[in-house]
């Protein structure tokens, strides 16, 4: 099937669903099927290979990159990263999914954290249906950042940061609003981007000290924008009385002051709506970007040192509550059967920079009863 073709089958059936959950009769159901339908449409998955062999060609950039900074044993591991694959895929080869497959889960790996970004997100999409249904509430989503900082200064405005947003929760206006957050670091790399005019003249002075151009990269002027993506619970009362209703400029004000910095000139607030993919995907991703990070070994090893150690995700009251039922299983109500049937295995092995189909074969009777009529365990992210 061409990719057209496979193209047309995904948007086709993501309709059909639609249509079919609008069949239902109450406003309940609709809702309900309209968040089924579009979880149904995010498990529609016909370029998974291409996805991966495109991250594990960045993992082997990054083993190159990080060698001299863990241990032998976890080079090693890093190194081999899904270089085996077993996927499952049904009668017509137009549906797969991976079933097995060796990984390092170091957070650097891009494979890895594509991976974990995948079933985080699936993860946030069900507590909020949960939170919505159950506790009755709806979201606000927050990004919360500074001007750019140099590299020697981005470890210790990651500790500000986070020491600014421990104040901001503990505004009384906020802590009244707030029934529980989801709070993800992320940073973000800008090659000679500059904060004030006042450092591009210092950069203008040292280069023209050292008889180079103002236009020559020197790694020393690039910056890095550390910043919080934050999903905030509140009661639906929240967006219709004043007394509750923190506006734009207040959020702006509050975030000055916590972080004792007047020269943040915006911040990023919205009321989520029906369709969450986008807050979702921003909260499960990467704390970084891989084709950022990776851009070269000075970068990476930037970035390596800021991040590693430090906790990237934070959930705490309604969200914190709804992740440890989500682990006991007691939100499994709230997702989707797969309903395909997975007929065959096809084994893969890495080599030669790309994946090579080494064995199709039919799945054995107990490899089918693994695989077949389970609960989907992940969903895509942007």
């Amino acid at each position: 099937m061409t990719g057209i073709k496979r193209k047309k089958l995904a948007f086709f059936t993501i309709l059909f669903y639609h249509f079919k959950c609008l069949a239902k009769k109450s406003k309940k159901q609709i809702g309900r099927c309209k968040f089924l339908s579009a979880q149904k449409g995010a498990f529609i998955n016909l370029s998974y290979m291409k996805h991966i062999t495109e991250k594990k060609k960045k993992n082997q950039v990054l083993s190159k990159f990080i060698k001299e900074l863990v241990s032998e044993s976890s080079w090693e591991l890093i190194s081999d990263c899904s270089t085996f694959l077993m996927m499952v895929a049904d009668k017509d080869m137009e549906n797969e999914k991976q079933h097995k497959g060796n990984s390092c889960k170091n957070r650097f790996c891009p494979v890895c954290s594509w991976k974990k970004a995948r079933k985080d997100a699936l993860a946030l999409a069900i507590q909020m249906e949960y939170i919505k249904q159950k506790q009755k509430k709806e979201f606000i989503f927050l990004t919360l950042t500074t001007p750019n900082v140099f590299a020697n200064e981005l470890e210790s405005e990651i500790k500000a940061y986070n020491h600014a947003f421990q104040k901001l929760m503990q505004r009384k206006e906020v802590r009244t609003i707030a029934k529980g957050y989801v709070r993800k670091l992320e940073v973000t790399y800008d090659k000679e981007r500059f904060i004030t005019k006042k450092m591009y003249k210092h950069r203008k002075d040292y280069y023209q000290r050292r008889g180079l151009s103002v236009g020559d990269h020197n790694p020393n002027y690039d910056t890095y924008n550390p910043h919080f993506h934050v999903l905030l619970a509140v009661n639906k009362s929240y967006f219709n009385d004043p007394d509750q209703y923190i506006k734009h400029d207040r959020w702006l004000e509050l975030w000055q002051q916590v972080t004792d910095n007047p020269n943040i000139t915006q911040v990023d607030v919205r009321k989520v709506r029906e369709n969450k993919k986008k807050e979702v995907s921003e909260l499960a991703k990467y704390s970084a970007k891989d084709n950022e990070y990776l851009v070269d070994r000075n970068v990476f090893e930037v970035f390596y040192k800021s991040l590693k150690g430090k906790r990237l995700v934070v959930q705490s009251g309604l969200f914190k509550e709804s992740m440890k039922l989500w682990k006991d299983g007691e939100l499994d109500k709230y997702i989707e059967e797969d309903p395909t049937e997975y007929v065959y295995a096809l084994l893969y092995n890495w080599g030669k920079g790309k994946y090579v189909e080494d064995e199709k074969r039919l799945l054995t009777e107990s490899e089918q009863q693994e695989v077949n009529g389970k609960l989907f365990d992940e969903m895509e992210v942007e």
